[in-house]
């Protein structure tokens, strides 16, 4: 009778500490933490959503005559938008399918793809094909990095700001009005998220 007692003393201590165990961390620490991150940091807990469902800013895009409806990186690049770097994942900035291209330098695969890339941006931009930026034409390892580097962001400002009608200047101005620092102000290099820079004059702003 004694043994009895205790198994069912024991069994509901048990469910006791199950239950108030699952409301403080089941819940109340979810609550918590959720909590804490609307406050503090809100759009990163949201994940960094774009005005409008434009996507999110951690996630690049295409922003070409396809790539604006579908997320892939096909068809022609809109002389309006600064362009994104390329990408290795799926058809292109496909969340779904996150790599690199895992080729070596001196595959030459890669070493052509690059040349051929080089060569047509400095025909749509104008320039040498010795101007053109390394980030321009080769891939992030996730294949969804959503910036570029200064220079290339720079590069690209003639094309954008004619096809505009905005001059050179408003246009730059608006570019260095959105670069984005080193983190912790020495790890990496300084960077333009290239979907928010295009919101940016879709909404007028420098015009």
């Amino acid at each position: 009778m004694s043994s009895t007692r205790t198994a069912v003393r024991t069994t509901g201590v048990a469910v006791r500490a199950m239950l108030v165990l699952t409301l403080v961390l089941g819940v109340g620490y979810t609550l918590l933490v959720t909590g804490i991150g609307q406050l503090l940091l809100p759009a990163q807990a949201n994940g960094s959503a774009l005005p409008d469902d434009k996507g999110s800013a951690l996630i690049g895009q295409s922003f070409t005559s396809t790539g604006l409806s579908t997320g892939t990186a096909d068809g022609e690049a809109l002389p309006e938008y600064f362009q994104s770097r390329p990408s290795a994942a799926g058809d292109g900035y496909d969340g779904a399918a996150s790599s690199g291209s895992n080729l070596g330098p001196e595959n030459p695969d890669l070493v052509a793809a690059i040349e051929e890339r080089k060569t047509a941006i400095a025909e749509r931009e104008g320039v040498s094909p010795d101007e053109v930026p390394a980030d321009a034409v080769t891939a992030s390892g996730s294949g969804l990095d959503p910036h570029i580097s200064v220079a290339y962001a720079l590069l690209q400002v003639p094309r954008v700001a004619e096809a505009r009608g905005m001059s050179e200047q408003d246009v730059r101005a608006v570019v260095e009005s959105r670069i984005q620092g080193r983190d912790l102000g020495f790890l990496g290099e300084e960077r333009i998220n290239v979907a928010e820079l295009n919101l940016a004059l879709d909404d007028g702003e420098g015009a």
